[in-house]
C-alpha cells in the first residue's frame, strides 16, 4: 500500500510505501483481548481488611450449664456480642458471623487478588499490527470518525516541530480534520457518581498523532480534547483501538512511519541491537519494544 505525505499546509508532496506492518489481517477478538490485558495493569488493587467485622469479641458457649450460656433462651447458638448486662441476663446481638444483623461479609473483595491478565508477547505484537492494518481502512475508520478523503495521513517531519496549540490545531484543519476538531470538542457531564470523583466530563475519542521521538508536540496538542499524542515505539492496542474497537484515526509524522520500517517494530524479527558488559566475552542481547 502507498500513501502520499502532506505537508503541514495540507498540499500532497512525495509517495512513499507503506511498512509491512499494516498488511496484517484483521482480528477483532484478538485486539479485544490485547486491550482488555492493558486495561487490567491499570486497575487499583481493592479489598476489606483481612480482620474487617471480626476484631470485637464474640463468644456463645455451646455447653447446657455454663456461664453466659444459649440453653433456654430460644436463640440459635451463633456467636453474639453482650451490648448490655445485668446479673445473669444478657442483651446479644449476632453483628458477627455472616447472614446475621450487622455481621461481616462472608467473602468480602482480597486485596490480594492479582487482576492482571497475561497475554503472549507475540499475539500482542500481532493484535497490534491488526489495530494497525484497521487504521488505514476508510470502512472501518468512518465508523467512528469525521475522515477526510485520504487515509492515512502522514505528516511531514516539520509537524513534530510545532509549538503552539493554536499552530497543531490549524495543522490539523488543513488536512481536512475540521469537523472531526468539531465533533471532539463537545464535552457532556456525566450522569452519577462520577461527577463527584474526578471524571466529571465525558470527552469524545479523537485522532491520534503518532510521533516518532520527544518533542514540542507532545506538549503543544495535550490541550486539544479528545486528541491524544503518542511516540511510536510506545503504540499499545488502547491507543490504537479504544474501547475494543479497530479503526481508529491516526495521524502520523513522517518521521514515525521510518522509525517503524528501519526498527521493525512489532514484527517477531525486532531489530536486536548488542550491549557491552563488562566482566564478559559474550554481548548481551536486548530486544527493543
Amino acid at each position: 500500500m502507498k500513501a502520499k505525505i502532506l505537508t503541514v499546509d495540507g498540499k500532497e508532496g512525495k509517495e512513499i510505501e507503506l511498512p509491512k506492518q499494516f498488511e496484517e489481517d484483521i482480528h477483532p477478538n484478538l485486539i479485544k483481548r490485547a486491550v482488555l490485558a492493558v486495561e487490567s495493569k491499570e486497575r487499583q488493587s481493592y479489598g476489606a481488611m483481612p480482620k474487617a467485622g471480626q476484631r470485637s469479641s464474640a463468644v456463645l458457649s455451646r455447653r447446657r450449664r455454663k456461664y453466659r450460656g444459649s440453653y433456654g433462651h430460644g436463640i440459635s447458638r451463633v456467636p453474639r456480642k453482650i451490648m448490655w448486662r445485668r446479673g445473669r441476663h444478657f442483651g446479644w446481638e449476632a453483628a458477627f458471623a455472616p447472614g446475621t444483623k450487622g455481621g461481616r461479609r462472608a467473602h468480602p473483595p482480597k486485596a490480594e487478588k492479582i487482576l492482571e491478565e497475561k497475554i503472549n508477547k507475540k499475539e500482542k505484537r500481532k493484535a497490534i499490527r491488526s489495530a494497525l492494518a484497521a487504521s488505514v481502512l476508510k470502512k472501518h475508520v468512518e465508523d467512528r470518525h469525521e475522515t477526510p478523503e485520504n487515509i492515512p495521513l502522514i505528516l511531514e517531519s516539520k509537524f513534530e516541530d510545532l509549538e503552539k496549540t493554536k499552530s497543531v490545531k490549524e495543522a490539523l484543519g488543513k488536512i481536512g480534520l475540521n469537523k472531526e476538531l468539531e465533533r471532539i470538542s463537545v464535552r457532556k457531564v456525566r450522569a452519577g457518581k462520577g461527577t463527584r470523583r474526578g471524571r466529571k466530563y465525558k470527552t469524545k475519542c479523537g485522532p491520534l498523532l503518532v510521533v516518532s521521538k520527544e518533542c514540542s508536540l507532545e506538549k503543544a496538542g495535550r490541550n486539544l480534547h479528545g486528541i491524544e499524542i503518542s511516540q511510536v515505539t510506545s503504540l499499545n492496542a488502547k491507543k490504537l483501538a479504544p474501547g475494543c474497537v479497530p479503526g481508529r484515526l491516526i495521524v502520523w509524522s513522517e518521521g514515525a512511519i521510518e522509525k517503524l520500517r528501519e526498527d521493525r517494530l512489532y514484527t517477531n524479527n525486532i531489530m536486536k541491537k548488542e550491549v557491552k558488559v563488562e566482566g564478559k566475552n559474550k554481548p548481551k542481547v536486548e530486544e527493543k519494544k
